[in-house]
């Protein structure tokens, strides 16, 4: 009676003996690989949620890094609405690079004193350029470098001994 169905189709003459065999063979190879397989799967199973944790974990750190960036920009962006300098009134141009671009802003005869000497710097806020004071600017550019920021460059290069043009000295602040 333990195998009393392959008996019946035995003695039906639906299988032969070469087939029954086979498949006892069969069942008893699938019984021997049946821990492996369960190993396989526990083990593709741990690889996966493996994979998921650390798919997770850099998804995390993707987030925490954009909130830390935007936290960076509020603050600067504070930090210049604190500190930007009225330009209203200003007549005179002042010309500057921005970008591998010249840009023109109006500023007073005072602001443009204080922009050639390096005291003020020039940042883009909103659309809009606003001036700055030197701190502000400092501190701006340590919280978001990919912000542009223009401070003038005052470079007081000693003339070499042998420059012919040594005693006529071009003011920084020229009008053409």
């Amino acid at each position: 009676m333990v195998n009393s169905l392959q008996a019946q189709l035995l003695k039906a003459g639906l299988v032969d003996e070469k087939k029954l065999k086979q498949a006892q063979r069969a069942k008893k190879k699938e019984a021997r690989n049946e821990p492996e397989k369960k190993q396989n799967a526990a083990e593709a199973v741990e690889k996966a949620r493996a994979e998921k944790a650390e798919r997770d974990r850099q998804l995390n750190q993707q987030r925490r890094e954009e909130s830390a960036r935007k936290e960076r920009e509020a603050q600067a962006k504070q930090l210049i609405e604190q500190a930007k300098i009225d330009r209203s009134g200003g007549e005179t141009p002042y010309q500057f690079a921005m970008k591998n671009k010249i840009k023109k802003i109006h500023v007073t005869a005072e602001q443009f004193d204080r922009l050639s000497r390096g005291q003020l710097a020039i940042v883009r806020l909103s659309g809009n350029l606003e001036l700055i004071p030197l701190d502000v600017a400092q501190k701006v550019m340590e919280r978001v470098p990919h912000w542009p920021v223009v401070i003038a460059k005052v470079e007081s290069d000693a003339p070499g001994e042998d420059d012919p043009y040594a005693a006529f000295k071009v003011p920084d602040d020229l009008m053409w």
